[in-house]
């Protein structure tokens, strides 16, 4: 896929006893990162900071987030837009996952998580890139 992508998105790797969290959006069936699209003028982790403070009410540092890589799908739901979505490992943050805003659901997964659907970024490329760094089960 070589052409920009029409969306731009930040996800949020948070591990906890070798599982990372998802959420769930009101109204979606599919588990995702938490994390979000970028605002005009904004950095990935700029945004990846203002979403997880919306959606689950953490606060988490720019030095405690450190760049996985960068990957492209489909856009879930709407197979003629790209997204791109700059993933970072959440090292440090401050209080407990608590949904909030659109967030309906979080989930602990790992790769034998089984009835969960995860987006293809994450199920595809994100988890498999884990479980190779032995961070999760």
């Amino acid at each position: 896929m070589d052409k920009q992508p029409d969306i731009r998105k930040a996800g949020g790797v948070i591990i906890k006893n070798r599982r990372f969290l998802v959420t769930r959006a009101r109204g979606k069936d599919i588990f995702v990162a938490p994390g979000g699209k970028l605002e005009l003028g904004e950095t990935a982790t700029q945004a990846l900071r203002r979403e997880l403070m919306e959606e689950l009410q953490l606060r988490v540092n720019e030095e405690d987030v450190e760049p996985i890589g960068e990957f492209t799908a489909q856009a879930a739901g709407d197979e003629t837009k790209i997204v791109r979505m700059e993933v970072f490992l959440v090292n440090s943050l401050s209080g407990e996952p608590t949904p909030a805003g659109e967030i309906e659901e979080i989930m602990w997964v790992n790769s034998q998580t089984t009835g969960a659907p995860i987006g293809s970024i994450f199920e595809h490329d994100v988890m498999p890139l884990l479980k190779q760094r032995d961070l999760i089960d």
